[in-house]
């Protein structure tokens, strides 16, 4: 199964200012989730990220934040309950009036197509990205975690985080395996920035 750009959503959790310096490998994590919010924007994938307790560790990157179509602060390690109302489409609002058709003769409003898969990548994979990812996944999203996008303080933390999450049933990739997928073809009209942004 490929990712597809109109059924996927990115959710990038807590790029925050004082956060990264102690993430293992956290420059080469940061410009991984600054390419993925950039291919996300090439093919119209919305941007969702999360900062944890931002009065403590600041605010996300200063270069990713604007990429990003909303940034949501939370307290809890999971960011699941402050990103639901984001992923999913609201409820059609009800249409008509007390002098309109009964309810059962009335036509269903079209709903919003849903993005059913959320790519996901941040800090710190052991705990809040985990935690993040184990929710959608009970909350029946699709969830594919971006291996070289994700930081822990610690190698260990982080890669047992990425055998739990495989183990729940998310799909491990890497941020070149996302934009390639969402692109499918060197044909596509957006490869050649596609190209600029992965090199």
């Amino acid at each position: 199964m490929l990712l597809d750009a109109t059924d996927s959503q990115l959710v990038l959790i807590d790029f925050q200012a004082r956060l990264l310096p102690a993430i293992h490998d956290g420059p080469a994590v940061l410009a991984n989730a600054r390419r993925l919010a950039q291919l996300a924007r090439l093919v119209d994938v919305p941007v969702w990220a999360t900062e944890q307790n931002p009065a403590k560790l600041g605010a996300t990157d200063e270069a990713l934040a604007p990429l990003c179509t909303r940034i949501v602060p939370k307290l809890a390690f999971s960011g699941a309950a402050e990103l639901q109302p984001l992923l999913a489409p609201p409820a059609p609002a009800p249409r008509g009036n007390a002098r309109s058709l009964p309810r059962h003769l009335q036509k269903a409003a079209p709903s919003e197509p849903e993005r059913s898969t959320v790519v996901i990548a941040g800090c710190e994979t052991h705990v809040c990205l985990l935690q993040t990812a184990l929710m959608l996944l009970e909350a029946e999203w699709d969830v594919w975690v971006v291996v070289d996008a994700c930081g822990s303080r610690t190698e260990r933390n982080r890669d047992a985080a990425y055998d739990r999450l495989a183990g729940a049933g998310c799909e491990l990739v890497t941020t070149e395996m996302v934009g390639f997928e969402w692109l499918r073809s060197c044909e596509h009209p957006r490869f050649r920035e596609l190209q600029t942004v992965v090199k």
